[in-house]
């Protein structure tokens, strides 16, 4: 937070006329501008809003209650002698109006030599073009560790509650990724219950995350039991993961490792590139953050690159996680031209961010194909790699059937070559259709599962290699020039 609080106050000294700071935390917001006026020479803070109206200076309560116009009014003709800081809340609402947009830009000029500032406050809000000029933007990031160290341990105090470091660390963590008044709210449950903060209000904030992500429209919070023991082959990128997953540890940091990004994962339909995705967050222990891609398009001019900038702070305070961009060649494989540019703009602040990042988020995208995908996306340094899943060699279909032979009917004996050799060109996912096809077969005669019934259920199914031969010819064509590497050790 020092790194804002410097943004904030270099803002101030250079007498930045119309600041709007971009935060849903308007508690939050006051205080960090009252910890500001303190700072900057004892500047006063004055705060307004359209009900109670001026509020924090004498002899001026209440002034400009209903009159937004009035209060820009007060602050043009305030004395140069003291220097004010004036938050008015929710006053975007009012810029559409033609008075209030001339007085704002009036002010832009104005406020430059009396030395007062006026700040705007809101969460979701993109300065009209007229404005764009006038305003300077500063993103207030979720609350960080240490912040969160010091809330709770301020909660804890005035509660009268004991936390040890271990547990205060433990309540720390957890809180990532929530606003103030989410982690206030929290506690106050937990005082409510139990009379103290305690290791039991780890799943209570793990239930807060869920809802702060739900509302967020943009992502999904996803449960996954999935281990790669689930995977019947992709050895190669097994391997590639696990030593991805050793890079987040802090021996990697010392030993000069940056931070994993992420990994492309393209192949056909059921080859379990979704699978994939929610197997190296179980695996790793890290939450998993499904991205919507079609809910970033939003109606409104700039309320998509609003979303996305919302959805990459709420993934960052989240860190570490995984997110997941499933199918994301029909978000971004568009035509620009259609959309007004939207989709390219949403994208290029997607790729700015996935190549300069430092938190640990690694994102896992994954697409049927690749004739859609914009070649920025595919450029190195998106991604640390681009793996292939292609259909499933002998071998791995073996694996697979055997996979769910055994989670559903353990203990049948029966050899099964006989069905790996009738379906060659099957998916991952049509193996397991053809598993549960069977055992349709033998439960409607009420007896076990037989091999003959694996069989018929095989020769029934028609593979998507049959129905898009050309498509899957193509992207094995394109993955063979070395743009990407393939998901299996060894392909038959």
């Amino acid at each position: 937070m020092n790194n804002w609080n410097d943004q904030f106050d270099l803002l101030i000294k250079s007498r930045t006329p119309l600041i709007f700071i971009r935060s849903g935390e308007e508690e939050r917001v006051q205080s960090l501008l009252s910890q500001a006026s303190k700072r900057l020479n004892q500047r006063r803070l004055a705060t307004w809003d359209y009900i109670e109206g001026l509020q924090g200076i004498l002899n001026s309560e209440s002034l400009g209650a209903r009159q937004p116009m009035a209060v820009l009014q007060w602050l043009q003709k305030l004395d140069p002698s003291k220097p004010t800081i004036l938050l008015a809340k929710d006053f975007h609402r009012f810029s559409e109006d033609a008075g209030i947009s001339r007085m704002l830009r009036n002010l832009s000029s104005d406020l430059r030599m009396k030395n007062h500032t006026l700040v705007l406050s809101a969460g979701d809000w993109s300065p009209p073009s007229d404005l764009e000029e006038s305003i300077t933007i500063l993103d207030l990031p979720l609350p960080k560790e240490d912040e969160l160290k010091m809330l709770l341990s301020n909660i804890a105090k005035a509660s009268e509650s004991i936390l040890s470091e271990d547990i205060l660390e433990d309540l720390t963590h957890a809180c990532s990724g929530l606003s103030e008044i989410r982690v206030r709210q929290v506690a106050a449950r937990a005082l409510a219950q139990r009379g103290c903060l305690s290791k039991e209000d780890l799943g209570e904030v793990l239930a807060e995350k869920r809802q702060a992500i739900a509302r967020s429209e943009v992502l999904e919070y996803c449960e996954t039991n999935s281990t790669p023991a689930d995977i019947g082959g992709l050895d190669a990128l097994k391997n590639w993961l696990d030593q991805r997953h050793a890079a987040f540890s802090d021996e990697a940091r010392k030993f000069g490792l940056p931070l994993p990004r992420g990994v492309l994962l393209i192949g056909p339909q059921g080859t379990g590139k979704s699978l994939t995705a929610k197997t190296i967050a179980h695996s790793w222990s890290m939450p998993l953050l499904r991205l919507d891609v079609g809910r970033l398009f939003a109606g409104l001019v700039g309320a998509s690159e609003a979303r996305t900038r919302e959805t990459i702070q709420r993934a960052e305070a989240m860190a570490p996680c995984v997110l997941w961009i499933d199918e994301i060649d029909k978000g971004f494989g568009g035509d620009a031209r259609s959309d007004g540019g939207t989709s390219q703009r949403v994208l290029a602040n997607v790729l700015t961010w996935m190549a300069e990042k430092t938190s640990a988020v690694f994102v896992v995208a994954t697409a049927n194909g690749v004739d859609r995908l914009p070649g920025e996306l595919l450029r190195k340094g998106r991604f640390d790699e681009i793996f292939l899943l292609d259909l499933p060699s002998s071998q791995e279909r073996h694996s697979i059937l055997k996979l769910h032979l055994n989670q559903r009917r353990p203990d049948l004996g029966f050899p099964i070559k006989s069905i790996v050799d009738r379906t060659e060109g099957f998916s991952g996912a049509e193996l397991e259709q053809t598993v549960i096809e069977a055992m349709h077969f033998a439960f409607a005669e009420r007896r076990e599962l037989l091999e003959t019934d694996l069989i018929l259920a095989a020769s029934q199914l028609v593979p998507l290699s049959r129905t898009a031969k050309e498509q899957l010819e193509f992207l094995k064509k394109w993955a063979s020039t070395g743009r990407a590497r393939p998901a299996s050790l060894k392909i038959v």
